[in-house]
């Protein structure tokens, strides 16, 4: 767990701009992309994202937010003309932007298909359609491993996860994610610009319109033919039903498009909010609308309705590029009774743009210059969150990171100033990021590395610092800790024991080769296994058996620390006929025939004396302090202990100088007022411990799990069917021992903290 996960952001599109929406996110060898749209100012190649910056045959998937042209028409170029196809990624939209998308690519080709820079075919539009995967909100998608995402509502527009913070009158507002993300992309379109209210907004909006129709005027409206539409269709319909007086005027939809689209909404009536669902309930449609017809589809339909008596139209496209709002706008544009309103976010470098400075002509699509006498005003319906709901949703996610795009560069960079003054007030660490295209940003976060106990580990609540010891499993960039009896039933991994036998040739006496192993290894346990075999137990991990005469095998369960010991005792035992003290062992004359038992001086001594062990450690003491003091309690003292007073424990006492230090020999306490002294001793005597003991002991010592071996033969005999059934369990496990309230180190580094040793 020492690795640092760092999130690679780079944005293709919508980079200190508004449109061709295209981020990439690179995060520990996988690639998403949100978005895949294309700039409305431009066309054909120049309106598509920088896509050559990326190997698409890499990108696991594919998400769009939402049918919006800037958000998902490059999306067919990208399936059908890149590598992208040679990879596996995949392609998820939820399924009212699927349904929509389908006839907004469908109008998008139909439009420019007689342009010579049309970006894909009627075929490749088709095709790329075909290889959208539909979601649901709040369904969880794993898309590979280590990388899943969930959709939520998100107002906006219909099926969108590009999020409105206001509740309209048919959509739901954005919902909070219920887990805190480490990183927020949110968009930063009006900066810090705060817009009026719903109610308000449509009482202005109503009344400009009745004024312009009440002067003779016609009134056009440019809007884009789903998502705001469908919200003023719902506002006009309303204020011409409360208004008799203006039954005698029509209102149009210019849009074959919405007329195909608006199935797709009352089809998912349950998405929308609970006015529209109550509505639809009680059988009264709200998107069959009585006041609203649409256009006549013949030939020249502009030019009859520009001729014709005052009325209302909706006319696509929203930034008036080109399509029926160019045409209608370019007839009524020199009549000062007539009106033009402006209900959404108008990016820079179209005539919407530009129309809004007022000026007195413009330059019409046949080259003629046309003067501008029509009123224009402003009032936005635009589904973009304004400062307010924007700084509002930022802070109650609580992102570490934010990441600001879809926004002109000034509004950008005083919506970042805005924010990091609100966070800096409240003295909070939030990074507020404004990339530029291709501009690549690497984020590192502070979480918390965290691994769950479950299984056999999670039955007793542990205490705090208690050291668990089980199998650390990383999955997805997840940890599991838990007992290697349970690797098969919770993660379904197949398992197995790794046995390893050595066997030597070696021409020497079973006691000797004994009296050597205790000379290094100070005891060993000897019995029989279940076969009769004389066997040896080298630190409770390594049988050495006498299998046959002058022929030693050595068997052990695979380790990192069993295979050590297995090596010192192979190098010990084909040494021992070349050892000196082996000639000298077996060359002392004898009077009788039956075997000396001899003890090497470097053996553990069964049943030995306390006292030795004590002699052992005033003798390693008094070689750093000089003579070494030692007390045993008396039977006065057993007296007063009887009696309750304080107990008495043997112990040693080293003076220094002026201080002295008392040694428990019980605990091993050191105590001494003096504290450098008191140090010193409890280092020395850590060292004496660790020198008197033999590697047996010391190895026992460390919590190695060793399985008893008795010297009777019944008990070898155990010992053996037990190795038997553990190798039938086919178990391989890896040991994580760490301590419970700190399972990533010390947090300095990033280290694991951990001890990790393979045991079989």
């Amino acid at each position: 767990m020492a690795d640092a996960p760092t999130l690679s952001v780079t944005l293709l599109g919508a980079g200190q701009e508004v449109g061709r929406s295209c981020c990439v996110l690179q995060y520990r060898g996988r690639t998403l992309v949100c978005d895949a749209g294309i700039h409305p100012a431009y066309s054909g190649m120049a309106s598509l994202p920088f896509i050559d910056e990326l190997d698409w045959s890499t990108v696991d998937a594919i998400l769009i937010t939402h049918f919006h042209l800037d958000h998902a028409a490059a999306l067919t170029y990208i399936t059908e003309k890149t590598n992208f196809k040679d990879g596996k990624g995949k392609v998820y939209m939820t399924h009212p932007t699927k349904a929509v998308h389908k006839f907004m690519m469908q109008d998008y080709v139909r439009m420019g298909s007689s342009s010579s820079d049309a970006l894909f075919t009627p075929l490749e539009m088709t095709m790329s359609l075909a290889s959208i995967i539909p979601v649901s909100a709040h369904q969880l998608i794993t898309v590979c491993p280590g990388v899943s995402f969930t959709p939520y509502h998100a107002g906006h527009v219909l099926g969108a996860c590009d999020y409105s913070r206001e509740e309209d009158r048919h959509l739901v507002k954005a919902e909070l994610p219920p887990i805190r993300p480490d990183v927020l992309i949110v968009e930063s379109t009006y900066g810090v610009q705060s817009l009026e209210g719903r109610e308000e907004k449509e009482q202005r909006f109503t009344s400009l319109v009745h004024a312009i129709v009440k002067r003779g005027g016609h009134v056009l409206l440019p809007t884009f033919a789903l998502g705001r539409a469908q919200e003023l269709l719902l506002v006009l319909d309303e204020y011409w039903k409360a208004h008799p007086d203006l039954h005698n005027v029509p209102i149009y939809y210019a849009s074959s498009l919405a007329r195909k689209c608006m199935a797709v909404y009352q089809t998912y009536i349950h998405t929308m909010n609970s006015n529209i669902r109550t509505r639809f309930a009680k059988r009264d449609n709200p998107f069959v609308f009585k006041y609203i017809s649409h256009v006549p589809q013949t030939r020249g339909w502009e030019k009859k309705i520009a001729e014709g008596p005052p009325c209302v139209v909706l006319a696509t496209p929203g930034f008036m590029q080109v399509g029926p709002s160019r045409e209608l706008f370019e007839y009524w544009a020199p009549d000062s009774r007539n009106g033009l309103i402006i209900t959404g976010y108008s990016i820079e470098g179209t005539l919407a743009r530009d129309i809004m400075n007022e000026p007195e002509d413009f330059v019409g699509l046949k080259g003629n210059t046309i003067p501008r006498k029509i009123s224009v005003d402003y009032i936005s319906f635009s589904a973009h969150v304004d400062y307010s709901q924007n700084s509002e949703f930022i802070e109650a996610v609580k992102a570490q990171h934010v990441v600001l795009v879809h926004g002109e560069q000034n509004a950008m960079a005083r919506l970042r100033g805005a924010m990091a003054s609100r966070y800096k007030e409240r003295d909070e660490d939030v990074k507020i990021h404004t990339p530029r295209n291709l501009e690549t940003l690497n984020l590192s976060f502070r979480g918390e590395r965290v691994a769950k106990a479950i299984g056999t580990l999670a039955d007793k609540l542990p205490q705090a610092n208690e050291v668990l010891s089980g199998l650390l499993v990383a999955k997805d960039y997840s940890y599991t800790l838990l007992d290697p009896r349970d690797l098969r039933d919770f993660t379904g991994l197949s398992t197995c024991t790794m046995t390893q036998r050595q066997k030597v040739v070696l021409g020497v006496r079973w006691d000797l080769v004994r009296w050597h192993l205790e000379g290094m290894f100070g005891s060993v346990e000897e019995g029989l296994d279940k076969d009769g075999v004389p066997t040896m137990r080298v630190m409770g991990a390594v049988d050495v058996k006498q299998t046959h005469d002058h022929e030693l095998t050595l068997e052990w369960e695979s380790s990192a620390s069993n295979d050590m010991i297995a090596d010192s005792t192979l190098a010990l035992i084909t040494g021992i006929d070349k050892s000196p003290a082996s000639v000298k062992l077996t060359t002392q004359p004898h009077s009788h025939s039956h075997p000396h038992s001899h003890v090497h001086p470097h053996a553990d001594v069964e049943d030995a004396s306390p006292f030795l062990r004590i002699q052992r450690l005033v003798m390693f003491l008094e070689a750093h302090f000089g003579k070494v003091e030692l007390h045993m309690p008396d039977a006065a003292d057993d007296a007063e202990q009887e009696q309750g007073e304080e107990s008495h424990d043997p112990w040693l006492i080293v003076r220094l100088d002026e201080a002295d230090a008392q040694i428990n020999l019980l605990t091993l306490e050191v105590s001494s007022s003096n504290e450098p002294l008191r140090k010193r001793v409890e280092a020395v005597l850590d060292m004496a411990v660790t020198t008197v003991s033999s590697l047996a002991e010391s190895f026992a010592s460390v919590g190695l799990e060793e399985e008893s071996f008795e010297k009777a033969k019944p008990s070898v005999a155990e010992a053996e069917k037990s190795d038997e059934e553990d190798k039938k369990s086919n178990v391989v496990a890896i040991k994580a021992t760490r301590e419970v309230n700190n399972l990533g180190g010390d947090g300095s580094d990033g280290s694991d903290g951990g001890l990790l040793e393979v045991h079989s």
